[in-house]
């Protein structure tokens, strides 16, 4: 939901980084992995209980997840595996970090955990699925045009999910709770993308098919030939 109004703000703090990461020759695959691979250094960390050491690693997943995109479009490098990569180790990201948590206190955080993962797969296939058809139809895509495929919004989207992140490590006693709640507004995303973009696909493709209709019904306009008189 706040995604449009937080990636302008983002992009125009990191642009600094942006130009000094392309003067070093970094590759937005490579800044893609990376960020991944540190990522996933907070699981052991939230294993260990080792709560603001894993946040540090949180944030720096995020922040290189802000970069490796904003390089791309700088670089002109932009392109469907870089997205497909992109999107990929992001949802592995998000899934892991519950794991974290439940893996930490089996008996408090497990169920609250498996519960928000099954939200993530619901709101995860939900967006990636409207991605593929919308594609194939070029639905305009205004808010966030320079991404790589069609983003559909949702009350949780990148920025609520790293606020509740934050909130996890912040305060871990309270993780059931949170989580809960992280995943009843998951749940309402997950309506909303499907009954959103289920009229959205159905009224477009109608209005497609609706005006390919009129152009082959399109009555031919006869030519009328002057011709010039005789002398």
């Amino acid at each position: 939901m706040l995604d449009k109004f937080i990636t302008p703000v983002i992009k125009q703090i990191l642009s600094p980084v942006v130009v000094l990461l392309d003067k070093q020759k970094v590759h937005p695959d490579q800044l893609t992995l990376v960020g991944f691979g540190l990522g996933m250094l907070a699981v052991p960390f939230l294993v260990m209980q080792q709560w603001y050491t894993a946040l540090f690693f949180i944030a720096l997943n995020r922040i290189i997840d802000g970069l490796d995109g904003a390089l791309a479009r700088y670089q002109k490098h932009t392109s469907a595996a870089g997205g497909f990569l992109d999107i990929c180790v992001d949802f592995v990201f998000y899934a892991a970090i519950p794991l974290g948590f439940a893996l930490a206190n089996p008996n408090e955080n497990a169920l609250a955990a498996a519960v928000l993962l099954t939200v993530f797969i619901g709101t995860g296939s939900s967006f990636l699925a409207f991605a593929i058809p919308a594609e194939q139809l070029n639905l305009p895509r205004p808010q966030f045009a320079n991404k790589s495929f069609y983003y559909l919004n949702g009350l949780t989207e990148g920025t609520e999910t790293i606020a509740f992140f934050v909130a996890f490590c912040l305060w871990p006693a309270y993780f059931p709770e949170l989580a809960y709640s992280f995943a009843f507004l998951g749940a309402i995303t997950i309506f909303t993308r499907i009954h959103g973009g289920y009229h959205t696909l159905k009224n477009h493709t109608v209005k497609k098919s609706g005006s390919k209709k009129l152009e082959v019904n399109k009555p031919a306009v006869k030519e009328t030939v002057i011709e010039e008189p005789r002398i």
